[in-house]
């Protein structure tokens, strides 16, 4: 999927109860509107059979709705982070988190340098973390040019972003539960 991200400029973000999240089941719903560490319930709900596969990290100019989701103004640099989040060996969530390079000084340039840890076990440990709202996107073959692994889609799935500010800097993480997450089997 790397490279291909330009799928999630096309999608409607909203908050949740707009987004029509309420017919889904609830056990899937809950997945979408929690604002815990997805990264702990993931390595909870796959009994520790939990691994991030980073398909790219480099600087980017982020995506208009990135830019408008950050505030930030055009041709500002970002550095843009794509991963797979596995659990039990199947491919469960999409991430691509969006850190502007004004973010990225002081302490938090560590951030700059993840490797295969799951940025979301850092946001969560960060006692000046706060998160903005939530905002919801189902995705389907109809409503956007999907990413070559997304091609194939019988059903739809759906995704969800907000941004995190760390002392008061922000950025942007959006998540993408891929078709072989567990939770949209019946």
């Amino acid at each position: 999927m790397t490279g291909s991200a330009h799928f999630l400029d096309h999608l409607k973000w909203r908050q949740p109860q707009l987004a029509g999240i309420d017919a889904l089941p609830p056990a899937f719903r809950s997945w979408l509107t929690d604002s815990g560490s997805l990264t702990r319930r993931l390595q909870h709900a796959s009994g520790g059979q939990f691994s991030v596969q980073v398909l790219s990290q480099s600087l980017q100019f982020p995506k208009l709705s990135e830019r408008t989701a950050l505030l930030l103004p055009p041709r500002r640099l970002a550095l843009v982070r794509e991963v797979i989040l596995f659990g039990r060996g199947e491919p469960w969530v999409y991430a691509r988190s969006v850190i502007p390079l004004t973010t990225l000084t002081g302490h938090l340039r560590k951030l700059r340098h993840l490797d295969s840890r799951p940025l979301g076990a850092l946001l969560f440990s960060d006692p000046t973390m706060t998160r903005e709202p939530m905002q919801c996107a189902t995705i389907t073959p109809r409503n956007v040019p999907l990413a070559a692994p997304l091609e194939n889609l019988a059903t739809p799935i759906w995704g969800r972003r907000s941004v995190f500010n760390l002392s008061g800097k922000p950025l942007l993480v959006c998540e993408i539960f891929l078709p072989s997450f567990p939770a949209y089997a019946p």
